[in-house]
């Protein structure tokens, strides 16, 4: 018996299920979603493309913008939130705050880029999304078609 689960892969009872949250840490911290041993990055930003220790292949994750996009709005948040904040209780000058909020904000986006970017791996691997269910290749492409 199928069913469907979030992302449009199929799951069969048979499959063990994948903590959804537990998966995201481990891609959170930069490692492999599956074992949480093996790096998930080889470089900054670029996913390996199979864990060194249990060979989780991750070649076919797609996280695309969604990480930046996150990570825009977290920042964005914080940014605005302490920027409008300290602008209240201070007389600081334009200037001043240029000076404070932009290499803060530039900071923040960088440290949490990958970090954000590993989440995003790991929920399609929880999630089995992207090829992380172990469908054929060949499906998977002539679902896309469909679109």
């Amino acid at each position: 018996m199928e069913e469907h689960v979030f992302g449009g892969a199929a799951a069969t009872a048979k499959e063990p299920a994948r903590p959804v949250l537990q998966a995201m840490w481990r891609g959170f911290n930069g490692r492999c979603p599956h074992c949480g041993k093996g790096k998930l990055f080889y470089r900054f930003l670029k996913v390996a493309d199979h864990c060194s220790e249990c060979g989780e292949e991750f070649h076919h994750h797609r996280a695309d913008d969604l990480p930046a996009y996150l990570v825009i709005v977290i920042v964005g948040h914080i940014t605005v939130g302490g920027l409008l904040s300290l602008e209240r209780v201070t007389n600081w000058s334009l200037w001043t705050h240029i000076a404070i909020w932009i290499p803060i904000t530039i900071a923040m986006a960088v440290a949490l880029i990958n970090p954000i970017k590993g989440a995003v791996v790991g929920l399609q691997w929880a999630l089995r999304m992207h090829g992380f269910g172990g469908e054929d290749k060949n499906e998977l492409e002539k679902g896309y078609g469909d679109q």
